[in-house]
């Protein structure tokens, strides 16, 4: 992507709204500007003007405000035209901006010339998206965060601490007859022990914010008629899925989002497990087994008053190798029982009803606890982590616990300064100081257009 012309693009998502905008980035707006306006609008002040076609043809009224360079979103000079939120107005006057000298900007090149201009670091970027995408209030609140800069603040206080026990290491190799005894008065231990604990930290808190950010996948299995939908059913508080009491009613796949205590759960209610000759609810079946494949936990349904049996055990025996597991023994309600969890050697089974909601909050709860979920009053101190960023705090505590080896060791002082300077590059890589081209595009290409 080149950020030398002048991109545009509608900013507001699509269909009919009040309000509509089209964005416009780049340098000398004038043209645009002269031909859509009339002339430029008043810097930061906003205006009441006709938007025109190349022709001179008004084509809609509205509001327009220019940012000028470098005080706007993306350090260029910014110009936004605000008006009615119809598509056939706003498509007429993006198509006016085009004819004019700008031309269509690609997903996410908005804030992709933010941060090439030094607006924002790369995680701050990607916040954007989060803030957008959230799901639930925690989530844009932890978004928003990130967006703040209060993830890259700690990263960056990181990366300057190892910074300056590099100068440390780098100078006892200058001084090799010293080296050993200049790390020691350095107390280049110590400080390292006290960057693993702070990265130990940031690496709960992020993930703990990537719940957030992605939720868990919960699959709901179990023979038919144990009560699934049901159960679905109370966990929604609304009526998502068909409850019969004729088995095989459930033949597809049914997803509701829910969330608790604002970590998004992404509930999946399969078809009922069971040898069938009917070829419909063999696809749903087949359908079920591809959804377990790719969820993260799973709630294998019994029927309390049939207790374990020989269905279930096959189920168990199919489920992938690792796959979190909570069973649920469902209808105690049938059987005059008080709601209970009983977990035995890291099993965990749970008692309830789904038709009276008896026990529903004891699974609610084990369900945060299963997925690795800490209670929190508020979002406060988690942060909008991706998987990469997981990743690469993962791969720096690596590194750098083979850094406190070597220290320990008091040997191979190159082998030290090598490992912390991987630590400090993959730590940069989450604000962008270290990246590749290929990775931008990646990142920058799953945004909206006009974002």
């Amino acid at each position: 992507m080149g950020n030398t012309d002048i991109i545009a693009a509608i900013a507001t998502p699509p269909g009919r709204g009040g309000i509509g905008i089209v964005r416009i980035s780049g340098k000398n707006l004038q043209q645009i500007a002269q031909v859509i306006l009339g002339a430029l609008p008043k810097k930061r002040h906003a205006s009441l003007s006709k938007f025109r076609d190349e022709t001179g043809l008004i084509i809609d009224q509205g509001v327009a405000i220019f940012y000028p360079s470098p005080h706007s979103y993306t350090g260029e000079d910014v110009l936004e035209l605000q008006g009615h939120g119809g598509p056939a107005v706003m498509n007429m006057l993006l198509s006016c901006c085009l004819a004019a000298g700008a031309r269509l900007a690609q997903p996410g090149e908005f804030t992709l010339r933010a941060f090439l201009n030094n607006k924002l670091d790369l995680a701050q970027a990607e916040s954007v998206a989060d803030v957008i995408d959230a799901s639930t209030g925690e989530a844009v609140r932890c978004a928003m965060r990130s967006l703040q800069g209060e993830f890259s603040a700690v990263i960056h206080a990181l990366t300057q601490a190892l910074i300056d026990l590099r100068l440390v290491v780098e100078a006892a190799l200058d001084f090799p007859e010293e080296e050993t005894g200049y790390l020691q008065q350095a107390d280049v231990y110590n400080k390292l022990k006290n960057i693993q604990a702070q990265l130990e930290q940031v690496f709960t808190s992020a993930r703990q914010g990537s719940l957030l950010r992605e939720g868990v996948h919960v699959v709901l299995v179990g023979s038919p008629n144990v009560g699934k939908s049901s159960l679905m059913n109370r966990l929604a508080r609304e009526e998502v899925a068909i409850v019969t009491e004729t088995p095989g009613t459930t033949r597809d796949a049914i997803r509701e989002t829910i969330q608790i205590e604002g970590v998004p759960l992404h509930l999946i209610d399969t078809a009922g497990l069971r040898e069938t000759g009917d070829e419909v609810e063999k696809i749903g079946i087949a359908r079920a087994w591809a959804a377990i494949e790719k969820g993260g936990l799973v709630l294998l349904l019994t029927d309390s008053r049939l207790g374990r049996n020989a269905g279930d055990q096959e189920i168990l025996d199919r489920l992938p190798v690792g796959v979190p597991l909570i069973r649920v023994f469902n209808k105690i309600d049938l059987l005059k029982e008080v709601p209970r969890i009983k977990e035995e050697k890291g099993k965990l089974e749970i008692y309830l009803s789904a038709k009276t909601g008896a026990g529903i909050e004891l699974l609610r709860q084990q369900l945060l606890r299963i997925v690795g979920w800490r209670q929190h009053s508020t979002s406060e101190g988690l942060f909008m982590a991706r998987r990469r960023h997981l990743w690469a705090l993962a791969e720096a505590k690596k590194h750098l616990e083979r850094a406190i080896i070597l220290t320990e060791e008091k040997t191979q002082p190159e082998l030290l300064a090598e490992e912390l300077r991987l630590v400090q590059q993959t730590l940069s890589s989450i604000t962008g100081e270290f990246s590749a081209d290929d990775l931008l595009g990646e990142i920058f290409s799953r945004f909206c257009i006009g974002k």
